[in-house]
């Protein structure tokens, strides 16, 4: 990311008026983008009272740039602020036997948070190999994970199911198992998530058509948290990028705006190919339509030989401390993988960073592991009193 242009501010007062500076400053950056951070200010305006003149007042461009990683060996990671203040964080446990779960007041505190198992996997049958992709949310008083799991006498026989929990706070409750969320075929399905738009609660899931290898996203409205309706094709792999040693797409995530509601996906195998895509639809549309879907003919985010961060993917979004938001993924520090599964190299670490937005109204992602060094950039405020 660049830094092109902090806009100045200026404001004119009356003689004993007392000045009143803004608490963000807009920001130019490369790639059709201007966006508000906070700002600092050097002095306070408000000693500019009972004098008159011009003055120019210095301050300093608050921007985080979160550790790299987040979290070590935590693919999938969903990050989630409550209610509460409490940001809830989980993601897949490399032993892809349990759902754990932390908690803490700030986005910083979560690396060190303690961190619980809130569920074990059966010993047999169902939902006993391959937990995969925790999600929390929190729905009509209640908490919900939605989670991927399979069968240890068929392992990839990978089912969407969903546990229930009443308590206040979600690590000390007691999760209750409401089974699978049974789709229209039985097959290879993973990576629900849910989220509500226009008074109604949606899934879009990950599933391959039975006996065959492309795995497609669906669409459906819920008639509870583990229950849905019709189930609509939304998307399948098509371009290069989405095709890259398996037909993939998966990992859905949704962010909206006033005007559109977007979802990202991942696509390709889970190595240094595994790219985030884009779909996009009207607010007013209806999304079981999947005419009122488009996709980005290119990928959003990719990997970064500068940064070393390779396949990022599987990504969320949340809201920081000041109300920007910020994109969750995970990515190898490195290229290829150690095992001979990637999905057993276990270290596509949990990383963070600012979204932002372009002017257009789309999201842009940046790159993977970017940084923004203000150090030599300050804002300024003119500020003329008559």
């Amino acid at each position: 990311m660049e830094i092109k242009r902090i806009h100045d501010i200026e404001l004119t007062v009356s003689n004993g008026e007392k000045p009143q500076l803004p608490n963000h400053v807009f920001v130019d950056l490369n790639n059709n983008i201007t966006a508000p951070f906070d700002v600092k200010w050097d002095s306070p305006a408000e000693d500019l009272v009972n004098v008159t003149g011009t003055f120019e007042i210095e301050g300093s461009i608050q921007h985080k740039d979160y550790p790299k990683p987040f979290i070590e060996q935590r693919a999938d990671p969903y990050l989630y602020k409550h209610t509460d203040g409490y940001y809830y964080f989980m993601g897949s446990y490399p032993l892809y036997d349990r759902i754990v779960l932390r908690r803490a007041k700030t986005i910083d505190e979560l690396p060190q948070a303690e961190e619980k198992v809130i569920w074990w996997k059966h010993e047999s049958g169902i939902m006993s190999q391959h937990i995969w992709a925790p999600e929390i949310h929190f729905i009509d008083g209640k908490w919900y994970v939605h989670v991927a799991a399979g069968d240890k006498d068929d392992i990839w026989a990978i089912r969407p199911y969903v546990l229930e929990c009443d308590a206040e706070n979600p690590l000390e409750g007691d999760w209750v198992e409401k089974g699978q969320i049974n789709t229209e075929f039985q097959s290879f399905s993973l990576d629900a998530t849910t989220f509500e738009h226009n008074d109604k609660r949606y899934l879009v899931w990950a599933q391959k058509v039975e006996n065959d290898t492309i795995s497609n996203l669906y669409i459906a409205e819920m008639e509870n948290p583990w229950t849905i309706k019709k189930q609509v094709f939304l998307s399948t792999p098509e371009y290069d990028w989405e095709t890259i040693g398996f037909d993939v797409n998966e990992g859905p995530a949704m962010i909206k705006n006033d005007k559109k509601i977007f979802i990202a996906f991942s696509a390709s195998a889970t190595d240094e190919n595994y790219a985030v895509g884009l779909l996009y639809a009207d607010t007013d549309s209806d999304l079981l339509n999947p005419d009122s879907w488009e996709k980005t003919k290119e990928p959003v985010m990719v990997s970064n030989d500068a940064n070393s961060e390779y396949g990022p993917g599987h990504n969320s979004f949340s809201v920081d401390e000041n109300g920007y938001e910020v994109i969750v993924y995970h990515a190898r520090p490195y290229k290829g993988f150690n095992t001979e599964n990637p999905l057993y190299d276990h270290n596509r670490h949990a990383r963070i960073q600012r979204l932002f937005w372009t002017k257009e109204g789309f999201p842009y992602f940046g790159e993977p592991g970017y940084t923004l060094d203000f150090s030599n950039h300050k804002a300024k405020a003119k500020i003329t009193v008559k």
